[in-house]
């Protein structure tokens, strides 16, 4: 029931004209999405809609095109190598930052979502500019590293939110009984923090496969990414294989943060 047998008629047009303004406003954000996935499957070499033939050839053109294939392969390892790092690094800078003696909290915690704040553009040429210095623009190192340093924020905030509701007694209870520190963290605390550890994986790997500005400054033709390979089919030539190539984007975005809400219900129970 939506509302209770007593309610008003007025309040039951009101949770109706909620309803309605809810629905409006998901496809008002959604529809803009999924409106490629009709065209992903069109025998045109050109967009219209509605589809008047459907076809798997831009499939067909995005698995069996060597620069599209390489690119998913770029894309792959730089986001597989980022989940790695940024996961290490961020793990321990909540670890560090949850502790209650840790000075400057909540500067430190400022300074380690600025990534998140700093507009994407000015994080590129920064990290053009600073990568340059060593030598890693237009390597694969240097498009790990400056994603790393984007999606270490989204793994800081979701495990210092899940720490937060950590007992710090069993890891003392841990080592009283003889544990050593590394020791309590992998039997004890890592289990129970487990679930935001993976969720702030999957931000990360989402973070580094969508990502374009910073790719775009920091690879070549060799290293180029997905995003990036999509981007040069926008600029150079539209082609309807980048609607297929959006399409898989689009399927791996909702799989990630589908394994994120499964995840955030079991920590629930």
């Amino acid at each position: 029931m939506w509302l209770p047998s007593y309610a008003t008629p007025s309040e039951r047009m009101m949770r109706i004209l909620v309803v309605v303004f809810a629905i409006l406003v998901m496809l008002f954000l959604i529809a803009p999405l999924f409106i490629i996935v009709p065209l992903s499957f069109s025998k045109d070499p050109f967009f219209t809609l509605p589809v008047r033939e459907y076809s798997l050839r831009w499939y067909a053109d995005l698995f069996g095109n060597p620069r599209w294939m390489e690119a998913m392969v770029n894309s792959g390892i730089a986001a597989v190598l980022t989940t790695i790092f940024a996961t290490t690094l961020g793990t321990l800078a909540a670890l560090g930052i949850a502790r209650p003696d840790f000075p400057a909290r909540r500067f430190v915690m400022a300074l380690l979502i600025s990534p998140m704040i700093v507009p994407i553009v000015i994080v590129a040429v920064g990290s053009y500019l600073f990568f340059g210095q060593f030598g890693l623009t237009n390597t694969r190192a240097g498009l790990v590293f400056a994603h790393t340093a984007l999606a270490t924020p989204f793994v800081v905030i979701t495990v210092t939110a899940t720490l937060s509701t950590y007992d710090t007694n069993l890891t003392r209870a841990a080592n009283s009984l003889g544990a050593s520190g590394l020791s309590a963290f992998f039997r004890v605390t890592l289990p129970n923090i487990l679930p935001g550890v993976i969720s702030g994986a999957i931000f990360a790997f989402a973070t580094s496969f969508d990502e374009v500005v910073v790719a775009l400054f920091l690879t070549a033709a060799e290293q180029r990414t997905l995003p990036v390979q999509m981007f040069s089919g926008i600029r150079d030539q539209i082609n309807p294989t980048i609607m297929a190539a959006a399409t898989m984007l689009l399927a791996l975005s909702i799989l990630l943060f589908a394994a994120l809400a499964i995840l955030t219900r079991k920590k629930a129970r």
